[in-house]
């Protein structure tokens, strides 16, 4: 049982950094400094069903993973 999850640990832990490193900057530009920033767009209506809310989705998921694995190991119910 521990075998297998620190298998999942260390899977999760490989995914979880290629997610992150797959995702898109936050920084707005020069945009933000008028407040003129995605204000209605077509791309912030729609993140959710682009490849970026995809990303963000899978992020959670395996960053739930992740942590769930990481305190069953450190219990000591295994």
């Amino acid at each position: 049982m521990r075998t297998a999850l620190t298998v999942i640990f260390i899977i999760a832990s490989i995914i979880l950094i290629i997610l992150i490193l797959m995702q898109e900057g936050k920084e707005a530009g020069l945009g933000s400094l008028t407040g003129t920033a995605d204000m209605g767009t077509y791309w912030s209506k729609n993140k959710g069903r682009s490849r970026q809310g995809a990303l963000i989705r899978a992020t959670t998921v395996f960053t739930i993973i992740f942590f769930v694995a990481a305190a069953i190991l450190c219990s000591r119910f295994i």
